[in-house]
């Protein structure tokens, strides 16, 4: 058993976020492990831009309202508590509402072959982020 040294908070690179965000790596798994593990931190307004993780990604709302979008354009609300799972592949954003920051444990893993366990893709459009009318509760 070992405890792990902590990394100091960064600020997520603006190629893949529109707005402040700010991440703590809780852990990066060596061989054998894959294991990632985030606390990420999002300012009002703020969002990933769109990507896709080659073995999926888990993500576990810790304080504010979390925004998931998907390509078909629904755009979940997920409260502290709330965990979502977006399947290998599965192209997403995620972000906090304009008005409240959020937080959220984002658990995801390496590929094992060295391919890339994230593809990133364009920023999320103020259209997508703002669309009210196909936002809802995740539990409906």
């Amino acid at each position: 058993m070992e405890f792990i040294v902590p990394q100091p908070t960064a600020k997520a690179p603006a190629e893949w976020f529109t707005g402040d965000v700010w991440w703590d790596v809780l852990a990066a798994g060596t061989a054998p492990s894959r294991l990632r593990f985030n606390l990420v931190r999002f300012a009002p307004g703020a969002r990933t831009h769109w990507h896709a993780h080659a073995v999926g990604q888990t993500l576990h709302v810790v304080s504010g309202t979390a925004l998931v979008g998907t390509r078909d354009g629904t755009v979940f609300e997920a409260y502290p508590g709330d965990t979502v799972s977006c399947l290998p592949g599965e192209e997403h954003w995620h972000g906090a509402t304009a008005d409240r920051f959020m937080a959220h444990y984002a658990l995801w893993e390496a590929t094992g072959d060295g391919t890339p366990e994230t593809t990133w893709a364009e920023p999320v459009t103020d259209a997508q982020y703002t669309e009210p009318a196909r936002t809802r509760r995740l539990q409906e």
